[in-house]
């Protein structure tokens, strides 16, 4: 997995005036937990642009100077008005410790069930999974090629030995389903997108770090 690196400045915890005080200074306060004790640090919020802005799921190297902390995102706080970085979390990374991470889901290929009419389904967007940080992977690839109407994909078809996939093998993925004329995007019973034979097949999945 690719990992973005980061340059900090460690500090004390800090109370609301200094944390305004960063902020104002374009500066992110952050935490890291998952060590002996929590990590307090600040970095510019331009730093974060390659972290935050994309679907794809990283890791994260911070460089406070005197050593370095690997990590993942756990959470983030936007300001509601301006969406502007209030606040981040980490969680430290450690070879020898498992890690729970939601890992975007990428579709390959072209689906004949979609051309043939069909709605394709894409049913889980992101998928938890738990790993050594060494085997995290950047996404996973689901090639739709060959998915007829009434077909689909589920998580059965996409476990590995590297890492445990957190949902049952029989969660779908994506599927395909019979409808009398295509339609270009409707919201199933769970939230997810579905998509028809134009914007589904260039869907974009996005992913987010969770503490196991």
């Amino acid at each position: 997995m690719k990992s973005i690196k980061i340059k900090g400045s460690e500090r004390e915890s800090v109370g609301k005036k200094a944390t305004k005080a960063l902020r104002n200074a374009g500066q992110v306060p952050c935490v890291v937990y998952g060590g002996e004790k929590p990590l307090h640090f600040s970095a510019e919020e331009l730093a974060f642009r390659d972290l935050v802005y994309t679907p794809a799921a990283h890791t994260v190297e911070v460089d406070l100077g005197h050593g370095k902390v690997r990590a993942i995102m756990q959470d983030i706080q936007f300001h509601p008005v301006t969406d502007k970085i209030l606040h981040i979390d980490f969680y430290q990374l450690f070879d020898d410790k498992e890690v729970t991470m939601n890992i975007p889901v990428r579709l390959e290929g072209n689906a004949p069930g979609v051309r043939a009419g069909g709605r394709l389904l894409f049913r889980k967007r992101k998928l938890a999974i738990k790993a050594l940080p060494d085997n995290l992977p950047d996404y996973f690839d689901v090639d739709i090629s060959k998915l007829k109407i009434g077909d689909n994909i589920t998580v059965e078809s996409l476990l590995k030995d590297e890492f445990s996939i957190l949902h049952p093998d029989t969660t779908v993925v994506v599927q395909v389903k019979t409808q009398r004329t295509a339609v270009a995007v409707d919201e199933d019973e769970d939230g997810e997108g579905e998509e028809g034979a134009e914007g589904a097949e260039a869907a974009v999945a996005e992913g987010e770090a969770s503490q196991e």
